[in-house]
């Protein structure tokens, strides 16, 4: 997609909003120079016309005569092009002087009429007024009509449409001017905010604190945010691949020294020794990266928004079914405790691993013998699992370290547990990374008076 300029789109979008603002302006203001023209006009075709009511008298015979005033006429031609046109009549339509064809307008006595019209080809505005003129005896009505052609009108008009046209325009160039240079100096924080991310380092994700206005704080929010994010994928990177290199050495180094030995073996009984000692080097990999493939997929998961309401009853008791034969093998008791059912908000494959491991940890370190049992309590404010087993156990500098989180952490995954033959005691550190995703956290304490070793973990109850 090609890049836009703000500063363009703000501008086209203010002159079109202008000019649609400014038509509707201009056809006003034509409509109110049309009537501020006609009624000078008429003022004037008023004046005009008792200007000539007053010459208007009563011969010696009873009639009517009249003596145009022409200054009044002049008074009219406000452009070389205006044409003035005038009658007047006595009563009963008797005509006494002016132009006979044109038009009267029929008016009730001592009001003024007004009408629009044509005298030939040229468009007229014309006003009528009547009076009446006294014989001592009687009264004689007569009326006054007079007409000015519209050319001066119009050109008043025209002259009002064209200056508040070019008001206009020099305001909406001015404005332009205003918002060209009022947009540079608001884009101007958005400038600073680029030039403060290019100038870092690729490896600085640091959260961006500029000075800027506060339209652009969520901008810098999600810039913050998403450098958050990808600090986190980062760490998680860094965590693998450091957790890889270290779990994974000492059992490809066992395998390599193993094939070594087969190698220069000089008997079959050697070569299946060394041969038994590789596989099980292997499964040991095998198993580590298995731990550091869901260590990965919890540091990749979206967190609390994913979780879900899962039976952590069902989960237990399936879980616990399924590693009973390896409970088996190592003369295990391995048992279940708790209720019917009760449900928890986490991520049901996430959860069946996290139970998973805290088995598989107690089974490998129980030792031949024990018992180990899992237990779901449900309290009011919570639901707590527990895997328990009266094995050995942990120091209490072990249980510390076990479960500190390593999320956001290029530390290594510890060494727990003997020599580490079996697990190398990645299952609690995936059981912590797992727990602190679901917004709880794993804790590690001796069983009362007896030794042995109880992992519980307090889930949220789903809320509905």
């Amino acid at each position: 997609m090609r890049p836009y300029s703000l500063r363009r789109r703000l501008l086209l979008w203010l002159l079109l909003a202008t000019m649609a603002l400014g038509l509707v302006a201009l056809i006003d203001t034509w409509r109110e120079a049309l009537r501020t023209a006609q009624s000078v006009s008429d003022r004037v075709l008023v004046g005009s016309a008792l200007a000539i009511a007053e010459r208007v008298t009563v011969d010696e015979t009873g009639g009517l005569e009249v003596d145009i005033p022409y200054s009044s006429l002049e008074m009219l031609t406000s452009t070389a092009q205006d044409k003035v046109f005038y009658r007047v009549d006595g009563p009963v339509g008797h005509f006494l002087t002016g132009y006979p064809d044109l038009t009267v307008v029929t008016v009730p006595p001592g009001e003024v009429g007004f009408a629009d019209g044509f005298y030939g080809d040229v468009g007229i505005r014309s006003a009528t007024l009547t009076r009446e003129v006294s014989t001592g005896e009687a009264s004689i009505r007569f009326a006054v009509t007079i007409a000015e052609s519209t050319r001066a009108r119009s050109e008043l008009a025209r002259s009002i449409l064209v200056r508040s046209a070019l008001r206009l325009a020099v305001l909406v160039l001015g404005v332009a001017t205003l918002v060209w240079i009022a947009v540079t100096v608001a884009l101007r924080p958005l400038e600073r905010l680029g030039e403060a991310i290019a100038e870092r380092s690729p490896g600085d994700l640091r959260p961006v604190t500029a000075d800027t206005p506060e339209e652009v704080e969520p901008l810098v929010g999600a810039i913050n945010l998403f450098m958050d994010r990808l600090q986190t994928a980062l760490d998680a990177l860094r965590n693998f691949t450091g957790n890889a290199s270290h779990q994974l050495r000492t059992p490809l180094a066992v395998v390599r020294t193993q094939l070594a030995l087969i190698d220069r073996s000089t008997g079959p009984d050697k070569a299946a020794a060394a041969s038994a000692k590789a596989i099980s080097a292997l499964e040991r990999a095998e198993r580590v990266l298995s731990h550091l493939l869901v260590l990965a997929r919890v540091d990749a998961s979206a967190g609390a928004s994913t979780l879900t309401a899962v039976d952590l009853v069902a989960t237990a008791k399936a879980l616990t079914s399924e590693m009973v034969p390896t409970a088996l093998v190592q003369s295990i008791d391995l048992g279940f405790e708790g209720p019917d059912t009760a449900e928890v908000a986490a991520d049901p494959i996430l959860l069946a691993e996290l139970l998973r491991n805290l088995v598989s940890n107690a089974i490998t370190y129980a030792g031949r013998g024990a018992v180990v049992t899992v237990r779901v309590v449900a309290q009011p404010d919570h639901v707590l699992l527990e895997v328990e087993d009266n094995g050995p156990g942990l120091s209490e500098q072990q249980m510390a370290t076990a479960v500190q989180s390593r999320r956001g952490s290029s530390r290594p995954l510890p060494h727990l547990g003997g020599d580490g033959a079996n697990g190398m005691g990645l299952g609690l550190a995936v059981a912590v990374e797992i727990s602190a995703l679901f917004g709880t956290r794993l804790r590690l304490q001796k069983p009362g008076s007896h030794p042995g070793l109880v992992a519980s973990i307090a889930f949220n109850p789903f809320a509905k």
